[in-house]
């Protein structure tokens, strides 16, 4: 068995080491030149990180991360809405990380290369076509400039491309680009001074603009976590990007991200000023696709924000490309044939996703902002008199509940796992 996985982000990367670790042979094509540690801070929860420490890489992540304690949700005055502890602080064997991306990414990608070999991993590769038959896949990759780089062979391909995924466009041809919402998020992040238990974070807002606030790492003096922050602005109807708008690279600026940020003011930490300290930030336009009918085609198929690229709420971006991964390696490592691997991964992986692609939609559990604004816009004296607390933790716990990581489903599965093990209980 040999999987060429088209994609060196979290998800590829995670793939890799899972199929490793079960035996199987893999190939990894990035088309960058290097692997850089880009991107801002993500939450990874509970559900995926239980899968990292099966790899061993908890150890490491805690050396780069900060373990999340507790979560508000707050109005755009600051009245808590919300408030919840998380991770291991809420019950789980695991924690909850709040991490850069890139340190995350370079976390799974030392681990990758210390295993599996820099012999396995191909940068400045480029996928430019691929063909299957009876007998496996054949992928064709390319420079910038256009030459053919390498020829590959392999039982499967596996698209963890992103986003604007290769593989993807061409198993659909048809389906053209990703859909905006009108929304663009404005991300950076500074070392700033620990508020609250320094493990703390804070989503505060409405339906027009929300503001998120957490540490992601310990910073260069004591008590001053590299603090990450997020404006999340309602600018246009949605639809196809402006053309001005199209760069996921694109540097933000001032003008545009502070008006929206003078609507706020809470006490928990001075997002405001936090922002102003910030050198330089990012925009992105908050874009997903429809769920598709199919993720595998004979001996191809989809990981990650290939296959389910969502809006950027509920902390499951990350977390369900890492699940992906780890059914993938399983479903391949008991199959007798490739083509009942992939099938079985698709019938479990597509629609437990596509459920969190159109809940993130709605808001995901960030909705409990927006149910409580449109109720009460100008505050409120007695937050059960707006939304009752059964109502808010419908919203909350039942999204969790759909995205697979409600603490009673992590510890079953963890249970279980356990039982199924040579042994029982005992061998773990």
């Amino acid at each position: 068995m040999k999987a060429l996985i088209v994609g060196g982000g979290i998800g590829g990367l995670t793939a890799a080491l899972m199929l490793h670790s079960r035996g199987l042979d893999c190939e990894i094509f990035e088309q960058s030149e290097t692997v850089r540690e880009l991107g801002v801070g993500i939450n990874t929860l509970p559900h995926a990180i239980k899968e990292l420490a099966e790899l061993g890489l908890l150890p490491r992540l805690d050396q780069v991360a900060i373990r999340t304690h507790e979560l508000f949700y707050l109005s755009r005055t600051g009245q808590e809405i919300w408030r919840e502890p998380r991770g291991t602080d809420a019950g789980f064997e695991y924690p909850q990380f709040s991490i850069h991306r890139g340190r995350l990414q370079q976390v799974i990608y030392q681990a990758v290369r210390a295993r599996l070999g820099e012999s396995r991993i191909h940068t400045g590769h480029r996928l430019g076509s691929f063909t299957q038959d009876e007998g496996g896949v054949t992928a064709y990759f390319f420079v910038p400039d256009g030459s053919h780089r390498k020829t590959a062979r392999g039982d499967i391909l596996i698209g963890a491309d992103g986003i604007h995924s290769y593989v993807r466009q061409t198993l659909f041809p048809d389906e053209g680009q990703a859909h905006w919402n009108g929304s663009m998020l404005y991300r950076g992040a500074t070392e700033w001074p620990k508020f609250l238990t320094g493990r703390s974070m804070v989503i505060a807002g409405g339906m027009k603009a929300k503001v998120v606030v957490y540490p992601i790492a310990e910073g260069t003096r004591p008590d001053w976590p590299l603090t990450n922050w997020a404006v999340q602005v309602k600018v246009g109807e949605g639809g196809a990007l402006p053309r001005d708008k199209q760069s996921w690279s694109q540097l933000g600026r001032f003008e545009d991200v502070m008006p929206h940020v003078q609507r706020f003011t809470f006490p928990l930490v001075d997002a405001r000023a936090l922002i102003e300290a910030t050198p330089e930030f990012w925009e992105y336009p908050m874009c997903d696709r429809d769920p598709l009918p199919r993720w595998t085609h004979g001996r191809v198929t989809l990981l990650g924000d290939a296959a389910h690229p969502m809006y950027p709420v509920g902390s499951n971006g990350a977390s369900q490309a890492i699940l992906d991964a780890r059914c993938l390696a399983d479903r391949l490592r008991e199959c007798d044939h490739v083509y009942q691997a992939l099938a079985a991964y698709n019938a479990e992986r597509l629609p437990a996703t596509a459920q969190i692609v159109l809940s993130n939609r709605s808001g995901g559990p960030e909705g409990v902002i927006d149910a409580v604004e449109a109720r009460a816009p100008d505050g409120f004296d007695n937050i059960d008199n707006v939304l009752s607390y059964e109502e808010r933790k419908a919203i909350v716990r039942g999204y969790a509940a759909k995205a697979g990581f409600a603490r009673e489903q992590v510890n079953k599965q963890q249970t279980a796992r356990q039982d199924n093990q040579p042994g029982g209980k005992a061998a773990s």
